[in-house]
């Protein structure tokens, strides 16, 4: 495997799962036209920030151990499916499961050829 791609197989997933809990991150955005009050949309946006953490956390681990941050992010793909199943259009559970299921193969692939890319 030479460098490009060995690079490429390291930062890939690492970016992708910071792009999606951003993406996550910009939903707790509409706390701020509820009306709340300053110490309720505090509360309102951590609460809405959740799934944010719980990614973010997932990525931490995923960072030093791929193969268990693998695991992490397809099991939260599934987990959004069956908690999410019959409420939302078919779109919508491609958008959120999808990428956390590509972050998963993809630091599934990068545990897989993980002595060949400290080689490279």
């Amino acid at each position: 495997m030479n460098a490009t791609t060995g690079r490429f197989l390291y930062w890939t997933p690492r970016i992708l799962g910071i792009l999606f809990a951003a993406f996550l991150g910009l939903f707790a955005l509409d706390v701020f036209n509820e009306g709340y009050g300053p110490g309720e949309t505090v509360v309102a946006l951590v609460m809405h920030l959740v799934p944010t953490f719980v990614v973010l956390a997932a990525l931490g681990v995923a960072w030093r151990w791929e193969w268990v941050g693998a695991v992490l992010f397809f099991g939260l793909a599934v987990f959004y499916v069956a908690m999410a199943w019959g409420q939302f259009p078919l779109v919508s559970y491609l958008a959120i499961s999808g990428p956390l299921f590509l972050t998963g193969l993809l630091f599934l692939v990068n545990w897989r050829y993980k002595d060949e890319l400290r080689q490279s």
